[in-house]
């Protein structure tokens, strides 16, 4: 991801630009382009203030490397946000190959990289994040795809739901509930309903 992407004034970031790593002729080569996996992963998104404080901080430490370093610095490739102190783009593959050595070095247990990804979207779940946001979110190019995923969080979050309103339960009218007792809309108290009720009048 390159700096343009992030715009700070209108608080966004856009999914834009992709670098990946290919074989050619047996080298390991990078290959960067303006363009991304689908349609759907295009898109652009709120920058999360605790993100946003992340980014600046990262970008006066690239500018102090870049006066520090003067002409060894790296200034087409310091481009990007993420870079070593010379400048020089840090690798794709870096995240992945990483991520277990920082598992183990902080007492975690084993979880793949891309894991974190289903991750965020239980926990946007969870919060009561709508399956059709949190596919914008994940760059999902069919809503299926979430929703197939994540249906079983869904239908977890309703259980929870449903076992959260068993509150009524031990209020009064919980209570009159169980005696066969009702309190109408007027205030006015009912007996027990013996007898089915039947349907308006037609007009």
């Amino acid at each position: 991801m390159r700096w343009e992407s992030i715009d700070f004034e209108a608080n966004s970031i856009t999914i834009e630009h992709t670098v990946t790593q290919a074989l050619v002729d047996g080298k390991k080569i990078l290959v960067a382009d303006d363009t991304t996996k689908s349609k759907a992963s295009f898109r652009t998104l709120p920058l999360v203030p605790g993100f946003r404080a992340k980014l600046l901080a990262m970008k006066e430490e690239q500018e102090r490397n870049r006066k520090l370093c003067g002409k060894s610095y790296n200034k087409v490739e310091g481009q990007y946000i993420y870079t070593d102190a010379l400048g020089n783009r840090i690798k794709p593959a870096y995240l992945t190959d990483a991520f277990p050595e920082f598992l183990v070095r902080n007492g975690f247990r084993r979880l793949r990289f891309h894991d974190l990804r289903h991750s965020c979207a239980s926990l946007l779940l969870a919060n009561g994040v709508p399956l059709k946001q949190i596919q914008e979110w994940l760059g999902h190019s069919d809503f299926a795809i979430t929703a197939n995923t994540y249906a079983h969080l869904e239908f977890n979050s309703k259980l929870a739901s449903a076992q959260a309103m068993t509150w009524i339960d031990k209020t009064a009218l919980g209570a009159g509930a169980e005696k066969g007792n009702f309190q109408l809309a007027t205030g006015e108290a009912t007996g027990p309903i013996t007898e089915p009720l039947s349907p308006p009048p037609s007009p």
